[in-house]
């Protein structure tokens, strides 16, 4: 967990909170399904199963992914812990907003 945190925080700084809706489950579900999302150095891609493949600099990392209460939550093997996030989105932008407020903002791939 606490790599792909660290991942995640690597990104650019936040934009405008006008500029962006906040998302509910559903729609967090609808936006990641099946679909590839890309940062810099980095692609992930959420499988239906709830699997997630996370490739950073071309080594890969299997993970697991699910909706909680209008969050995207994640966990990464060995660890057992779940870290999650709310979700925005701007046009074909997405933004994670960790707990700690912490952002990373990603587009799409595919």
């Amino acid at each position: 967990m606490r790599r792909f945190a660290l991942i995640l925080t690597l990104m650019g700084s936040p934009a405008a909170a006008e500029d962006w809706e906040v998302m509910t489950g559903e729609q967090i579900r609808d936006a990641l399904t099946g679909r590839t999302l890309a940062y810099p150095d980095t692609m992930q891609d959420f499988r239906d199963s709830g699997r997630t493949l996370y490739i950073f600099k071309g080594r890969e990392s299997w993970g697991y992914w699910r909706i909680e209460d209008d969050r995207y939550c994640s966990q990464w093997p060995p660890n057992d812990m779940w870290a999650c996030y709310t979700m925005d989105r701007k046009g074909d932008m997405l933004r994670f907003v960790g707990q700690g407020g912490d952002i990373t903002e990603a587009s799409y791939a595919d």
